[in-house]
């Protein structure tokens, strides 16, 4: 993990050592990740609910007051959340080469992830509406990433063992595909697989594991 300040190659903590390449770089798209790091739809129907009460409330002779105040703060709030996440995408940039994926991120803190591509030991794919998706990575060995250093770049619900994941990316399935590919190339003893069942959460995914 590193820290940088200024960038000699757009993405990327250095300059490229002899015989590295960069083969896709991508970002997030800030509004599907409002909605799924976020949540925005969630926290918006939380402040709907809220209003509903508190109009309910007011039906009784208490005003409106209560209702406005609602309102007002689940919209400030819903419109927070979208500049946190457009923030976010502006400032990650994911990095794949022909030996690491690297992983610029942070708004107010920014670093570099390098993951060699020796160290993934599978790719998967959670597809989402508009061909983007989700596409997290399982490192091989003792996890030495936590968790709160990774997010909203971190699989949700995975703490022990936190999986990185580009977040949100375009083109989801050909990135996850590419990845797949590239991590074959650096282990040919691998395979790539499509699992007969998937779990909810990923309704499709590629797979680069070791044999």
């Amino acid at each position: 993990m590193t820290e940088y300040a200024n960038e000699p190659i757009r993405g990327l903590p250095g300059l490229l050592p002899p015989g590295e390449r960069i083969i896709w770089q991508g970002s997030p798209d800030w509004r599907m990740l409002a909605r799924t790091a976020f949540h925005t739809r969630l926290v918006a129907g939380y402040f709907v609910v809220l209003s509903a009460i508190a109009a309910g409330f007011s039906l009784t002779g208490s005003g409106y007051t209560g209702v406005v105040m609602t309102f007002t703060l689940g919209v400030v709030g819903v419109a927070l959340l979208h500049l946190l996440a457009w923030g976010s995408a502006r400032t990650t940039i994911y990095t794949l080469t022909n030996r690491r994926i690297v992983l610029r991120i942070g708004m107010a803190v920014p670093k570099c992830i390098n993951l060699p591509l020796v160290t993934i030991g599978s790719v998967d794919l959670a597809a989402r509406d508009g061909g983007t998706g989700d596409v997290p990575l399982t490192l091989t060995g003792t996890p030495t990433i936590g968790y709160l250093a990774l997010w909203p770049h971190a699989q949700p619900y995975r703490i022990n063992r936190p999986r990185p994941m580009l977040r949100s990316v375009p083109d989801a399935t050909a990135v996850a595909a590419l990845i797949a590919r590239t991590c074959l190339a650096v282990n040919p003893a691998g395979l790539t697989v499509v699992p007969e069942t998937a779990h909810p959460s990923m309704p499709s995914f590629l797979g680069a594991q070791a044999a």
